[in-house]
């Protein structure tokens, strides 16, 4: 089965950021020449995430609201008394949303639901460059 791989680069603001990235994913998905498979998409670190949501403003407050009541700045996390770095809910929360996804395609498009986005969430408390990688395996069709 042939696998196609790609980088791409995001470049990070705040806390709780949330970033469509469908179009970086189909884009890599048009490059590969597949017509059906899966896409996996997926973000090295541990404090950073991938999901669906229907990217919309209100949405996207309410997700990060949503975050942060989980993993509130308020308390003490273990991880922040060892390396003293503010950003052990960062962690949390990663762990909590997941950094990959995998999404099936068929003829070379994404099967995402018509509210449905897919979205990298930045956790950490500070501005990052970030990398997501997407993978696409399947099959040309041969006609």
């Amino acid at each position: 089965m042939p696998v196609f791989m790609k980088r791409t680069e995001l470049v990070t603001k705040t806390e709780n950021q949330v970033i469509d990235i469908t179009e970086k994913v189909q884009q890599a998905l048009d490059e590969s020449g597949l017509d059906d498979g899966v896409v996996t998409v997926f973000v090295p670190g541990s404090t950073a995430a991938v999901t669906t949501i229907e990217y919309e403003p209100g949405l996207v407050k309410d997700f990060s609201e949503m975050l942060e009541r989980l993993a509130p700045r308020s308390i003490t996390y273990e991880h922040q008394k060892k390396w003293h770095d503010d950003n052990g809910r960062s962690h949390v929360k990663a762990s909590l949303v997941g950094p990959s996804l995998s999404i099936p395609f068929h003829e070379r498009r994404l099967t995402l639901g018509t509210w449905q986005q897919i979205a990298f969430v930045e956790l950490d408390i500070r501005p990052r460059n970030r990398e997501v990688v997407v993978q696409v395996s399947g099959e040309e069709r041969h006609t």
